[in-house]
């Protein structure tokens, strides 16, 4: 089936400093921006001891969002990519907010890992430069995570997020304002203690160019700019500089640097702090700024799965050869589920393509647990799914696709289910039944194709038919069916295999 591309797609970062909303018209060879907007939200100052956000960030956050809404509303389903980072994945409450972001936005939010997270960058940033073979190591300070990367032309090969960031270390160390030199070495040695788990495995890969990406090191990079211009980039003397001005300007408000802007200024020393403890651990020199950043990674990515060059395709791969899928096994469970799905799409309102997609992915690793103990290998499945790095996947899709997998066999997990809102409960129990209904069916591992089978559905009603005879001449599959009318029995569902 042919995929109509987009005229225009857009872009959606919600980070723990700034949303960013980037807005492009799709071309053969990428994309052309013809919109730009940022609001500096500083949703991380909204985290309160309990990693709550509070209600004033909330509704500042909505406030933006609607107005970005303005914007992308009328934009069709599948055209806009909106993603949360740290705050969001730190905060416990996200979850009605998430809500009613959507609801603002017109269009679904989805809260990447910070591994993926870095993943997007680095592809906006690589994008954004011209390629020449070299390894770089690109560095994006955000709100409330910092993200680090070595890779080679388009293709990252270490990606790391931590926890420090320009909003989350200048409210725990320059609160009031005041700046020392102690405060600073104090901010310096958490940064470091961050850094201690990977300034090993970065130095020893090592990076023939080292490149900064954020709001933060471009900041940095422009007062260095006007500061001196015998040189381009940053460089770690610059850094000590900034340092010692800093301190001799006391205080926050004090501090008057040609280039560091008004809204930059309150998180501006907890950024310079992160990335002068990123220059000491890896031992770094100098640093280029780029403009490339995440939402730009968000485009190209999203295009990918337009134009079907989708990265999650190669994650689910990657998973079946890791754990050794039997490969003819999840084929012939892909085939069935995919034709029961094409059969009932319509009358359980399972029309969307992501449905398709999360029912195909299931099928192909409902058996990955296998490699871990047999006994329970659709729990241990689940939890692979529900907790691995999956490059493309948001943690939203992951928990679904690992929720389909825990489900996939005996009684159903229905407090898990029941933790969904009530829409997407329906809707993922019904993808779990299809899937279901094709491993039982499969349940032999025979090589020979299954007859034509009817399936018809009215709403928790499923009737299953067989050509005349065939059950009879297959007590086994008959008796596994009778067996799973009963678990289907307990979340309300009744099935009625027969004949045709």
């Amino acid at each position: 089936m042919e995929t109509t591309v987009p005229e225009t797609v857009a872009a959606i970062d919600l980070g723990s400093n700034s949303f960013h909303l980037i807005l492009a018209r799709a071309t053969d060879d990428g994309f052309n921006v013809i919109d730009r907007e940022r609001e500096m939200v500083r949703l991380a100052e909204g985290l309160d001891e309990h990693r709550c956000l509070s209600e004033a960030v909330q509704q500042r956050a909505l406030e933006c969002l609607q107005r970005f809404g303005q914007i992308v509303r009328q934009l069709p389903e599948g055209a806009v990519r909106v993603v949360g980072t740290n705050t969001l994945r730190s905060a416990h409450n996200s979850h009605v907010f998430l809500q009613q972001a959507a609801e603002a936005l017109g269009h679904p939010v989805e809260v990447v890992s910070g591994v993926e997270e870095a993943r997007l960058l680095y592809l906006g940033v690589a994008q954004s430069l011209a390629s020449e073979g070299e390894q770089r190591l690109v560095v994006d300070i955000g709100g409330g995570s910092t993200e680090l990367i070595i890779g080679r032309g388009f293709q990252p090969r270490m990606l790391d997020s931590l926890y420090m960031g320009c909003v989350s270390f200048s409210r725990q160390f320059f609160l009031d304002g005041k700046i020392t030199r102690k405060r600073i070495k104090r901010a310096e040695l958490a940064a470091l203690s961050e850094l201690e788990t990977v300034e090993t495995r970065y130095r020893r890969r090592g990076w023939e160019t080292a490149i900064g990406a954020s709001g933060s090191i471009r900041a940095i990079g422009k007062i260095v700019s006007q500061m001196n211009d015998s040189h381009s980039g940053i460089e770690a003397r610059d850094l000590d500089t900034l340092v010692d001005l800093a301190v001799d300007a006391g205080h926050i408000d004090n501090l008057k640097l040609k280039g560091l802007s008004k809204e930059r200024l309150p998180v501006f020393m907890g950024g310079l702090v992160v990335l002068k403890a990123v220059f000491g651990a890896l031992g770094m020199e100098h640093m280029k700024t780029a403009d490339g950043a995440l939402r730009e990674g968000l485009l190209y990515d999203l295009l990918g799965r337009i134009h079907h060059e989708d990265v999650r395709e190669r994650s689910v791969d990657a998973l079946v050869q890791r754990y050794d899928v039997d490969t003819e096994q999840a084929a012939r469970v892909e085939t069935t589920a995919m034709d029961f799905f094409r059969q009932v799409s319509k009358d359980w309102q399972l029309n969307r393509s992501d449905f398709r997609d999360l029912l195909v992915w299931a099928a192909n690793l409902h058996e990955i647990g296998i490699a871990i103990a047999h006994n329970q290998y659709h729990k241990h499945g689940a939890y692979v799914l529900m907790n691995a790095d999956l490059p493309g996947f948001s943690r939203q899709e992951q928990h679904e696709l690992g929720l389909l997998v825990r489900g996939h066999r005996r009684k159903f997990p229905l407090s898990e289910f029941d933790l969904q809102d009530r829409e997407r409960r329906s809707e993922l129990l019904r993808l779990c039944v299809l899937l279901r209904l094709a491993v039982v069916l499969h349940r032999g591992r025979r090589t020979e194709a299954l007859p034509v089978i009817d399936l018809s559905v009215n709403d928790k009603k499923i009737n299953l038919r067989f050509p005349t005879d065939w059950l009879e001449r297959h007590a086994l599959t008959t008796a596994d069916l009778e067996q799973e009318a009963e678990f289907l029995k307990g979340v309300g569902y009744i099935l009625k295999p027969g004949s045709i």
